[in-house]
Formats: structure tokens, C-alpha cells, sequence
């Protein structure tokens, strides 16, 4: 009589860590809003400067609260760099291991980079102070912004092997890894 050998006990895999599917629809109109807050951003601290603060911020005194182009050249840069640290959040969520954490680092850095530029120009010191402090601004707006808007554009795996809906409250959820 031959016997059967038994197959050997096997452990269980470890479940493999899914960092599930993001939500680019989700993503990007949170990048458009941000984009329009930066925006703003630049705006209302050109108007603060030359209006309130009488800095001579982009243009002369002469041109009045608004300035001239360099201050729809300014608003559009923000408006641009939103949507460009948008399309970076993107290509580091799809994959990057820990994306949030390159993406902190690197808008830190850039937004440095934007208020230490300002210092090498020959403008007058309370110009470049006033260039400084709008670019840190919109630079910790992006960031934070953005940052919230990946939080919520993560759809998890479930068990049955759909995704689930990305959360909509403001708290903050650290339990998944993106």
C-alpha cells in the first residue's frame, strides 16, 4: 500500500500592502482650487504691499495699488506652480513609496528656493522683504493645500476587492500608507 505524501504546511503570505487607487478626477480639481487660492495669494499680497504698506512691490509708486503686468506675471506664476506642484503630487502618488514625504521636502525646498531669490536683485530692502514673505505664503499654501487634497484622493482597497470612497471629513487619517 503506498501512502500519500502530505503537502507540507504552508504559513500564510504576509498580505501584501496595497496603497490602493488614486482619484486623479479628485486630485486635480483639489489642484485647481489651490491654484486659484495661490492665485489670490499673490494678488492680495501685491495690493497689501503697494496699497497699504506703500512698498514699491514689482512696479513704481507712480502705477498705483495694482502695479503693472509684473503683477498678473506674478499671479499667474503662483497660479502656476500650483498647478505644476499638482502634476508632481500626481506622478509621486502612482509611485512613490512615502509620495507625501517627497512632496514635503521638495515644495519646502522650492518655496526657499522662492524666498531667498528676491535678496539677490538690487530692488530696495522692504521690496524684497515684502517678495519674501508673499512667496512664503503661497509656498506653505501650496504645500499644506495640496498635501490635505492627496489625503482625500486615495480610494483604499477593500476586502471584496473594490475601492472604497475617499473621505470627505477634515480630519486627518495617518493610519494607510499612500
Amino acid at each position: 500500500m503506498t501512502t500519500q505524501r502530505m503537502p507540507p504546511e504552508r504559513e500564510p503570505r504576509p498580505q501584501r500592502h496595497h496603497v490602493g487607487r488614486v482619484d486623479e478626477g479628485r486630485l486635480w480639481s483639489g489642484g485647481a482650487a489651490t491654484a486659484v487660492v495661490a492665485g489670490l495669494i499673490a494678488l492680495v499680497g501685491v495690493l497689501i504691499a503697494r496699497w497699504l504698506l506703500a512698498i514699491p512691490l514689482l512696479a513704481p509708486k507712480g502705477d498705483g495699488a495694482y502695479g503693472d503686468a509684473h503683477t498678473t506675471g506674478v499671479v499667474l506664476v503662483a497660479v502656476a506652480a500650483a498647478l505644476v506642484a499638482t502634476a508632481l503630487l500626481n506622478l509621486l502618488m502612482l509611485g512613490t513609496p512615502r509620495p507625501l514625504a517627497f512632496f514635503g521636502w521638495i515644495v519646502a525646498l522650492a518655496t526657499v528656493l522662492v524666498v531667498i531669490i528676491p535678496f539677490t536683485t538690487t530692488a530696495p530692502l522692504a521690496a524684497k522683504i515684502a517678495t519674501a514673505v508673499v512667496g512664503l505664503v503661497i509656498g506653505i499654501a501650496i504645500g499644506t493645500l495640496l498635501t490635505g487634497v492627496a489625503d482625500r484622493s486615495v480610494r483604499s482597497r477593500r476586502p471584496d476587492g473594490g475601492y472604497s470612497e475617499p473621505s470627505l471629513d477634515n480630519s486627518i487619517h495617518r493610519e494607510r500608507e499612500y
